[in-house]
């Protein structure tokens, strides 16, 4: 309670009293920073592909658990990868199909 005589409640339904939750959690922080690693290598696509969606798009900072600096070395080594073909741009059932899911 507060000083007004009101709760203060989460956001959302997730952990709390009611139970929700309980899934899979990943751990917080820069993998990067945790690692003490300056340099993401674009060489290393094990690495670099784990920051790309199935549909070949780059994983946002919030799901990738990245700090923006360690954020933008990764996006400047997806580009490279890109540029030099050790990823592709799009996956290949997107190019088969050529459909596009955004808007009309």
């Amino acid at each position: 309670m507060n000083d007004d005589g009101e709760e203060r409640r989460g956001r959302g339904g997730r952990g709390g009293r009611d139970g929700g939750g309980g899934g899979f959690r990943r751990p917080r922080g820069c993998e990067f920073c945790r690692a003490k690693t300056d340099i993401v290598d674009y060489k290393d696509v094990n690495l670099v592909r784990r920051y790309i969606t199935e549909r070949g798009k780059m994983e946002p900072r919030r799901k990738a658990s990245t700090c923006a600096r360690h954020q933008r070395a990764v996006a400047q080594a997806v580009k490279r990868a890109r540029h030099l073909a050790l990823l592709p741009y799009t996956s290949e059932h997107v190019r088969i199909s050529g459909m596009h899911m955004g808007r009309r």
